[in-house]
C-alpha cells in the first residue's frame, strides 16, 4: 500500500519539468525589499511576484533570457539572465531626487495582499508592545483576538476569535496541532513569550494540510530558530502582584549547518493578593518550570532542513480563598481551595528536502509526541486528565506543469490517548483512544498577476468520528493596486472534550448532567460547522500618510454542537446535543495610519452575533459582548547612533453590554442583572532601549482601575448551594505595574 502512495505521489510530480531556476531579492536603493514586484520573461506568460522579503524564484527555458521587473512608481528593468545565478535587483524610484532620503520600517503587525488565505502576521516588534509573558497574554495588542479571563478564580485566559471561543480555533507549534484535548484550558500560557518568533492569524476555514478541526481559524506560533538566533538572551519580569519572571536562552552554534537553542523560562507568585475584597485570591499563586531544547540542522545546498525540539515543563497553582492551606484545608469545609498540577513532556521533529534543481518540488515530514498530565480539585470537585499523543504528517509539494499551478498532498496519522476521570455531583471514568488516519490534496492556482485560489479536500477514518470527507476554499483577487477581496468556505468537524474545554465551570456548586447518551463522545455526536467568510483590504496614503482599512465578515453555521447550557438553572451545567440553530456571525472594519513618522495609530470596531438554541429557547451566547471598540497608539523616536531609543504604546479596549447567565431560579440575594455593563480597560508600556544590548521597559494594565465586584456569587460561604466564581464578564483586580530588562549578547 505505501508502494502504491509513493508510486501516485511522484507520478503526479512527474508534471513537474526539471528546468534552470532562476532565484533572486528586489529591493529598493535603501536595500528595503519590494513585496509584490512582477518579475517575468520577456514576451511571455511565464512570470512571478516577489514575496513578503523581496525574494522569488522563476523557472527558465532554453528559449527565454530577459527578464523583466516591474513595481508600481518604480523604473522598470530588464536583465539578461545567461545561466542559473542568484540574482540582486535594485529598483530606481521614478523622479527620484538624490536630496531626498526614502525609508521604508517593516510593520510589526502585517495583512498581506498576496497570500490567498486571510493571514495576518505578528512579529516580534509586536510581541514586545506589552509584557507577554506567555502566549495566552500576547494579543492584547491585536484587534482579531478577544482576550477575556474565564473565571474569578484560576486566572486563566481565555481567547476567541470570530466570536468563538479557543476550542474552534486550531492552535498549531509552527503547523503541528499544539493546544488541544487536556491543554486546551491552560495550554497557551505555557508557551512563554519570549520563545515565540511571529505569530500568524488565519480568518475562517484553514488549510485541509493542517487538519480537519479547524472551525473558526488557525493561530500559528513560530519558535525562535537556533540558527537565527543571538548567543544570549535574558529577561526579568517584576510586576506589583508579586508575579516573577525569568526568560533566558543560551545559542550554540557547532557549524554552519548545525546549531542548538537552550530555553529556560521560570515564573513564580507568592503574594496573596484580594483587591476586590470577596475572600478570594485574584490570581492563584505557584510556580512553573519550562524547559525547551531545540536544534536545527540546515544544509542549503543538498536541500535538507531539521528540526528536533525537547521540552518539560511542570506547572503548579493553587486557587481559592486566601486563608486556604492545602495540608490542613484540602477536602474539608475549613476554607475553599483549589490546586491545579500540570506536567508535559513533548518530543518533536521536522524535516524539509527541497529538490536542489527544482526548487518548486520538496517534501516534509512531521512527527510530535507529547504527555500532558494533569491532577486537579476545585473546592470538592475532582478532575484528572492524561493525554498521550501522537502525531505524524507526510507531505509531498510541487507543481503541475508550470508555477502556476501548484499542489501539496499528503497523509497524516493521529493518536490520543486519554486517561480521564471526574469526581463532581457523580463519579465517572472517561478513559478513551482516539485515532485517525487522513489523506489531503491541495491546489493552488495563481495567475501570477491578480487572482489566485486554493482549493483543497482531505478524507479521514476516525474510530469515534467515522469516515468524513472535508472541504476547503480560498479565493484572492487584487480589483487594484494595493487592495485585495478574498472569500473562503470550509467545513469542520471536532470531538469536543467537554470537561477539558469547560474546567472554569468546576469552580462553582453546580451539579453536572449530560443529557444525550447515544453519542460516542461523553455519549454526544461530534461538532460540525461551515465557516464562510470574505474580506476586503485597501493600502493607501492620506494626506500622505501611510494608512490601511480591512473589513471582514464572517459566518460560522453549526451542523451539530455539544451546548453547554448554563441558563437553564444557576444550579446546573447541562451538556446535549444542538437541537436548533447555533451560529457566530462576526464583522470586523479596521484602520490604521502612520499619523506622522514612528507614530502609528491603529483601530478597529467589531460586532458579533452568536446564538445558541438552549432548552430555554433561541438566546445570545452569554458573557459575550455584541459591540467591542479597539485602538492602539504606539511611537517610537529616532534610533541614535548606539542603538538608543524610547518606544510608547497605549492599547484601548471598550466592550459593549454582555448577558449574564440567567440567574433567577437564585434567592433574590444572589440574582444577577440580565446584562453586565459595559466597561474600558486601558493599557500602557514605555520601553527604554540603551543599546542594541540592553533595554528596561514599564507598563500598567488595567491603568482605569476597572473591577467587577461581584465576580464570584455567594462568595462568603463557598460550600453554599449557591456558589459560582464562572459568572466573570471584567477583570477582578485594579490596577497593575509591572517592570522588566531585556538584555542580549549578539
Amino acid at each position: 500500500m505505501l508502494k502504491k502512495i509513493v508510486f501516485v505521489l511522484f507520478f503526479i510530480s512527474s508534471f513537474a519539468y526539471a528546468q534552470e531556476t532562476i532565484k533572486g531579492i528586489v529591493t529598493d536603493e535603501n536595500n528595503q525589499p519590494l513585496i509584490g514586484a512582477n518579475v517575468a520573461w520577456q514576451n511571455s506568460t511565464s512570470g512571478t511576484k516577489s514575496d513578503e522579503n523581496g525574494n522569488f524564484s522563476i523557472v527558465k527555458s532554453a528559449e527565454e533570457s530577459v527578464l523583466e521587473i516591474s513595481f508600481e512608481g518604480f523604473e522598470t528593468q530588464k536583465i539578461v539572465v545567461k545561466s542559473r545565478e542568484s540574482l540582486t535587483i535594485t529598483l530606481k524610484e521614478v523622479n527620484n531626487l538624490k536630496e531626498v532620503t526614502i525609508s521604508k520600517t517593516k510593520k510589526s503587525t502585517e495583512h498581506s495582499l498576496y497570500k490567498v488565505a486571510n493571514v495576518q502576521t505578528m512579529g516580534q516588534k509586536e510581541l514586545l508592545k506589552a509584557a507577554c509573558c506567555n502566549l495566552s497574554e500576547s494579543f492584547s495588542t491585536n484587534p482579531s483576538i478577544d482576550v477575556n479571563f474565564s473565571d474569578a478564580v484560576t486566572g486563566n485566559r481565555q481567547i476567541k476569535m470570530l466570536g468563538l471561543t479557543s476550542p474552534y480555533i486550531l492552535i498549531t507549534d509552527e503547523n503541528i496541532p499544539s493546544v488541544r484535548g487536556a491543554s486546551q484550558a491552560y495550554g497557551l500560557s505555557f508557551v512563554p513569550g519570549t520563545w515565540v518568533e511571529s505569530i500568524q492569524i488565519t480568518k475562517g476555514a484553514g488549510s485541509v494540510i493542517n487538519g480537519y478541526e479547524s472551525i473558526s481559524g488557525q493561530i500559528n506560533y513560530e519558535v525562535l530558530k537556533p540558527l537565527n538566533d543571538i548567543p544570549f538572551f535574558l529577561n526579568l519580569y517584576g510586576s506589583q502582584d508579586s508575579r516573577y519572571e525569568l526568560n533566558t536562552h543560551f545559542n550554540h552554534k557547532y557549524s554552519d549547518k548545525l546549531s542548538s537553542t537552550l530555553f529556560l523560562h521560570g515564573n513564580t507568585r507568592q503574594s496573596r493578593n484580594d483587591m476586590n475584597d470577596d475572600g478570594f485570591l485574584d490570581n492563584p499563586i505557584g510556580k512553573q518550570v519550562n524547559i525547551l531544547n531545540r536544534w536545527q540542522y540546515n544544509d542549503s545546498e543538498k536541500g535538507w532542513v531539521s528540526f528536533l525540539n525537547l521540552r518539560y515543563m511542570n506547572d503548579e497553582k493553587q486557587a481559592g480563598e486566601v486563608d486556604f492551606n492545602p495540608e490542613t484545608d484540602k477536602f474539608t469545609t475549613n476554607a475553599w481551595g483549589s490546586e491545579i498540577n500540570t506536567e508535559k513532556i513533548e518530543i518533536s521533529n521536522k524535516t524539509g528536502y527541497v529538490f536542489p534543481d527544482m526548487p518548486f518540488q520538496s517534501f516534509g515530514f512531521q512527527n510530535s509526541f507529547q504527555s500532558h498530565k494533569q491532577e486537579s480539585y476545585f473546592g470538592f470537585n475532582q478532575y484528572s486528565i492524561h493525554q498521550k499523543s501522537f502525531y505524524s504528517n507526510l507531505l509531498f509539494n510541487s507543481i503541475i506543469s508550470n508555477t502556476k499551478n501548484k499542489f501539496t498532498t499528503g497523509i497524516n496519522i493521529a493518536y490520543d490517548q486519554y486517561n480521564e476521570a471526574v469526581a463532581l455531583n457523580f463519579n465517572r471514568d472517561f478513559s478513551r483512544i482516539d485515532n485517525s488516519v487522513g489523506a489531503f490534496f491541495e491546489y493552488t492556482f495563481d495567475n501570477l498577476d491578480n487572482f489566485s485560489l486554493v482549493a483543497g479536500a482531505r478524507i479521514d477514518q476516525h474510530n469515534r468520528l467515522g469516515t468524513f470527507l472535508t472541504p476547503r476554499l480560498h479565493i484572492r483577487y487584487n480589483p487594484w493596486n494595493q487592495a485585495v477581496i478574498r472569500a473562503s468556505v470550509g467545513r469542520g468537524k471536532r470531538a469536543a472534550n467537554i470537561f477539558a474545554e469547560n474546567q472554569h465551570l468546576f469552580a462553582s456548586n453546580r451539579n453536572f448532567s449530560i443529557l444525550n447518551s447515544e453519542g460516542k463522545l461523553y455519549g454526544l455526536n461530534p461538532e460540525i460547522a461551515w465557516n464562510y467568510g470574505v474580506s476586503f483590504i485597501q493600502k493607501f496614503k492620506l494626506f500622505g500618510m501611510s494608512s490601511e482599512v480591512v473589513f471582514d465578515y464572517y459566518v460560522t453555521d453549526f451542523q451539530n454542537q455539544a451546548v453547554v447550557d448554563i441558563d437553564a438553572n444557576a444550579q446546573q451545567v447541562l451538556f446535549y446535543n444542538l437541537e436548533g440553530k447555533s451560529f457566530a456571525n462576526s464583522f470586523q472594519a479596521e484602520f490604521s495610519i502612520e499619523l506622522i513618522k514612528h507614530l502609528n495609530f491603529k483601530s478597529a470596531y467589531k460586532y458579533f452575533d452568536v446564538q445558541t438554541q438552549y432548552t430555554s429557547g433561541q438566546l445570545q451566547r452569554a458573557l459575550q459582548a455584541k459591540h467591542r471598540i479597539f485602538w492602539n497608539l504606539s511611537y517610537e523616536t529616532h534610533i541614535k547612533e548606539k542603538g538608543q531609543q524610547w518606544k510608547f504604546d497605549v492599547t484601548y479596549n471598550w466592550l459593549g453590554e454582555q448577558r449574564l447567565p440567567n440567574t433567577s431560579s437564585n434567592p433574590v440575594g444572589y440574582q444577577l442583572a440580565d446584562y453586565a455593563p459595559s466597561f474600558a480597560v486601558m493599557n500602557a508600556q514605555i520601553t527604554r532601549t540603551f543599546s542594541s544590548t540592553f533595554e528596561l521597559y514599564v507598563g500598567g494594565e488595567n491603568i482605569g482601575n476597572y473591577k467587577q465586584n461581584n465576580g464570584i456569587v455567594q462568595s462568603e460561604n463557598p460550600f453554599g448551594t449557591y456558589f459560582d466564581s464562572s459568572m466573570l464578564y471584567g477583570p477582578v483586580f485594579g490596577q497593575m505595574y509591572y517592570a522588566g530588562l531585556r538584555f542580549k549578547i549578539k
